[in-house]
């Protein structure tokens, strides 16, 4: 047996390979040949090369139990079949991304000194008061070319009508890309005749535009680079660990550091201090600096704030950037763009309510089994209630929590996300079976002197029928995304 596309169900979904006829979308259609001319044996074979090349490249993450046992690594859960984007179509994303990011920087520099877009009330002062990400520490720093958010990673999904939404940005320290340069060579390995076939525009060049864009920071010809990490136990540290070396910079934890009595970092190595001149940090704001935030973090460094005010040292990302990170200011993100930028966005937001606002928040408390509603500030799909799949106990609590505090909450309808043909488990049938399966997209731009955004980005599956949650700590998976130019 092999695949065939004219009996796969898209369930009236928009599928990103093949259209509710069977037919192979624009650009799909020699990869979609391609697989249907494998047999089920052929299916299982190209599905363990796959996974022997994700163990034999260490290729994991890391799973917090949650019952007292602290963590567990697990091999990355990738599915074969890749994902396709043209070009044109992805050149158009491109330009919203980047729109988005540019204003987005402007608004957090404003938090951070004027704040002339709380005093035209555009945005309500409350909203940055009552801000968990607000960091009062940064008030009247700038950071070079005044970008605090270097690294961002705005989530994607396509709805029924075919449009790209942006669902969120993630500008405190986005993670994920390492699995997406890992899921490329993955694929080169198992496919690599498709590579032939195709003109797959190249993600490789990522670590070296991470590099280009910390050393753009700062005016040394050659500045000493660093990445800091929490440590071993951290769920990203396998994309740490994989960044410093890509980048041929330092991995470094907060004791390998020291501030000195004239605001440098230092780092410690066998043959001395090493002045560090650039930190691409992955720890989170209240644990960076334990002289200004948390007293009892042992994963900062203390002092690294005096330097960074200093100016003797650049952060990435620059704390305090966080403050755009919040699922309320999402909602404002157009009114935004057009406040900093005079422009209209490119891209568009998934429609949202504020609970924070009454005549909305009735709306959202008399239709939560209609939609999705979420904390304005956690992440990885935690604390967040989708309505049409859960019990009315759990609306309920979910509604007293929101009249609560209904600042700290934000609603949208049930996106029909668009899903894509995913190799999964089927009885009896070596290769499995191929079933369409939920996902979005996380692309990843860059913004120093230079503005970089990644051909493509990660996508991520949410591998159990039916879900939408596509976390690979609640279940979910990851493919290739090709952005193409070929039109087969």
């Amino acid at each position: 047996m092999s695949i065939d596309w004219r009996t796969y169900d898209t369930n009236d979904f928009w599928d990103e390979l093949i259209t509710a006829g069977g037919r192979a979308r624009q650009g799909a259609g020699n990869l979609c040949r391609m697989l249907s001319t494998l047999s089920d044996e052929e299916l299982a074979a190209r599905r363990t090369a796959a996974e022997l090349a994700i163990r034999s490249m260490g290729i994991t993450f890391t799973v917090y139990t949650g019952e007292g046992s602290g963590s567990i690594d697990r091999e990355w859960p990738f599915d074969i079949i890749p994902r396709l984007i043209l070009k044109k179509e992805w050149d158009r994303v491109a330009e919203g991304l980047v729109q988005r990011v540019r204003a987005l920087n402007r608004f957090i520099d404003d938090i951070y000194h004027r704040q002339r877009i709380l005093t035209d009330d555009v945005l309500p002062r409350e909203y940055i008061e009552k801000s968990r990400e607000f960091r009062e520490e940064c008030r009247g720093i700038s950071p070079p070319e005044r970008i605090w958010s270097h690294v961002c990673g705005s989530d994607l999904v396509r709805d029924a009508d075919g449009q790209m939404y942006v669902l969120e940005d993630n500008l405190r320290v986005p993670s994920g890309v390492s699995y997406m340069l890992e899921n490329r060579e993955v694929m080169k390995r198992v496919f690599p005749e498709l590579f032939e076939d195709y003109r797959i525009h190249p993600v490789d060049d990522y670590p070296n535009q991470l590099a280009a864009c910390l050393r753009s920071l700062t005016p040394k010809r050659a500045p000493q680079i660093a990445v800091l990490t929490p440590g071993i136990f951290n769920s990203a540290y396998f994309e740490h660990a994989y960044l410093a070396n890509a980048m041929g910079a330092q991995l470094v934890e907060g004791s390998d550091l020291v501030v000195d009595r004239d605001d440098k970092v230092y780092m410690r190595t066998i043959e001395g201090f090493v002045q560090v001149d650039v930190i691409y940090r992955r720890i989170d704001d209240l644990f960076i600096d334990p002289e200004v935030f948390r007293k009892d973090s042992t994963l900062g460094v203390p002092g690294l704030m005096r330097a960074w005010r200093a100016g003797n040292v650049a952060l990435a990302n620059a704390p305090g950037c966080g403050v755009a990170d919040d699922k309320v200011i999402y909602t404002y993100v157009p009114d935004i763009i057009r406040y900093y930028l005079s422009e209209e966005p490119k891209l568009p937001n998934v429609p949202s309510y504020r609970c924070v606002n009454k005549p909305e928040r009735d709306y959202v408390l008399d239709n939560l089994e209609k939609l999705v509603v979420k904390p304005a500030n956690e992440s990885g799909g935690y604390g967040m209630l989708i309505g049409p799949k859960a019990t009315k106990a759990e609306r309920d609590k979910f509604a007293r929590q929101i009249l609560a505090n209904p600042r700290n909450y934000m609603a949208q309808p049930m996106l029909k996300l668009s899903t894509a043909p995913t190799l999964v488990d089927a009885a009896g049938k070596a290769g499995g079976t191929v079933e369409g399966r939920h996902l979005d997209l996380r692309p990843f731009i860059l913004s120093g002197k230079k503005t970089y955004v990644t051909t493509g980005g990660l996508t991520r599956v949410a591998l159990r029928k039916g879900s939408t949650v596509v976390n690979s700590s609640q279940g979910g998976g990851s493919k290739d995304t090709w952005v193409v130019d070929l039109e087969s």
